[in-house]
């Protein structure tokens, strides 16, 4: 089975490292035996998102939000053909930010978004820097997700999208707060850790892989992988970030 991923503007949204989420998608999918086309699509180039299992945008800062604002409009509708199509995104810090209604930075300059997501971001003048430890649901199942940090933005979700995770740990929330992180809305998934996210937050990779190539077989399931030591190395920064 061939599965076709989209990295979208690699040359501008690579904050920390999140190709390496890209990387790990297309290894945990090859090590199953499945052909990977990984495209890298950049400013002006319009190929059709909808023949794509899985849209992957990573994170930049303001100034490279507003040079892709306007690029980004012009796929916004070839985007949510995607999404209807069984298309799965994951956005990434700005990548996120983006698929929503719209960024205003810290300065008061309003960013549109696309209107994918129901969420919105206003920008701060404070910083939120930091390694985090979050507890998602998978099908029923509780698992980690574990990346950084490094933020200005604050996201407010609105009733059509749902939290991804709930925070164990992290700089800016103590667990008395009962924190959420990122956002999932359908087959969109958004979330501000880096590190990349998905070297340290397997569990997570595989749900994607499998969204993804349920466009193709509803049934399909993957072939487990051996995890102990992305295992060892979670509990590892749990007990170093969390404690006991």
């Amino acid at each position: 089975m061939k599965l076709r991923i989209a990295h979208m503007y690699p040359d501008l949204l690579d904050l920390y490292s999140d190709r390496g989420n890209v990387i790990v998608l297309q290894k945990r999918a090859q090590w199953r035996g499945l052909d990977v086309t990984v495209d890298k699509i950049t400013l002006g180039e319009m190929p059709e998102l909808k023949d794509y299992d899985l849209i992957v945008m990573g994170g930049g800062m303001d100034r490279e939000q507003i040079i892709l604002a306007e690029d980004l409009g012009r796929r916004r509708d070839q985007l949510d053909d995607a999404i209807q199509s069984g298309t799965v995104i994951l956005g990434i810090c700005a990548g996120y930010q983006m698929l929503g209604h719209y960024y205003q930075t810290h300065t008061g300059t309003r960013v549109p978004g696309l209107e994918l997501i129901d969420i919105i971001t206003i920008g701060d003048n404070n910083r939120v820097v930091g390694n985090v430890v979050c507890e998602m649901e998978i099908e029923g199942e509780k698992t980690l997700l574990i990346g950084y940090e490094n933020r200005s933005g604050r996201t407010e979700l609105g009733p059509q999208a749902e939290p991804l995770a709930r925070v164990l740990r992290s700089v800016a929330y103590t667990q008395k707060d009962n924190a959420l992180e990122g956002v999932r809305q359908g087959n969109i998934f958004g979330t501000y850790l880096h590190g990349p996210l998905l070297a340290k937050s397997p569990d997570f990779a595989d749900y994607l892989l499998r969204l993804a190539l349920r466009r193709h077989d509803a049934e399909r399931l993957l072939t487990p992988l051996d995890n102990s030591l992305e295992g060892r190395t979670q509990q590892k920064l749990v007990r170093k970030w969390v404690g006991a």
